[in-house]
């Protein structure tokens, strides 16, 4: 998988509207990390967001940088390919585009 095949896909990602049509469930967004193994302590109890997403992160520890960013990708095509709207057509076809 390229560079920018992961890059488009994160900007497709950043760009998705909140009450869009495409809407990742939590845990899709908390499948992958991108930035390698674990380097932060776990957030405290009260903070249930950041436990969620350090846990997330801690699972995939030891991942390469290159296979953490393919599934980044592959998880977008398959959250994208779930939907039947014009949006989620047109992101798909934006990422198959990209070498």
């Amino acid at each position: 998988m390229s560079e920018a095949k992961f890059e488009k896909a994160v900007a497709i990602i950043q760009s998705l509207p909140k009450d869009g049509p495409v809407k990742p469930s939590q845990e899709d967004q908390l499948y992958v990390t991108t930035i390698g193994d674990v380097n932060t302590q776990r957030p405290g109890m009260l903070d249930f967001t950041g436990k969620a997403k350090w846990d997330a992160w801690k699972s995939v520890e030891g991942t390469s940088k290159e296979d953490a960013r393919a599934k980044y990708v592959e998880k977008l095509i398959e959250v994208l390919s779930k939907n039947d709207d014009a949006e989620s057509k047109k992101y798909l076809a934006e990422l198959e585009a990209v070498a």
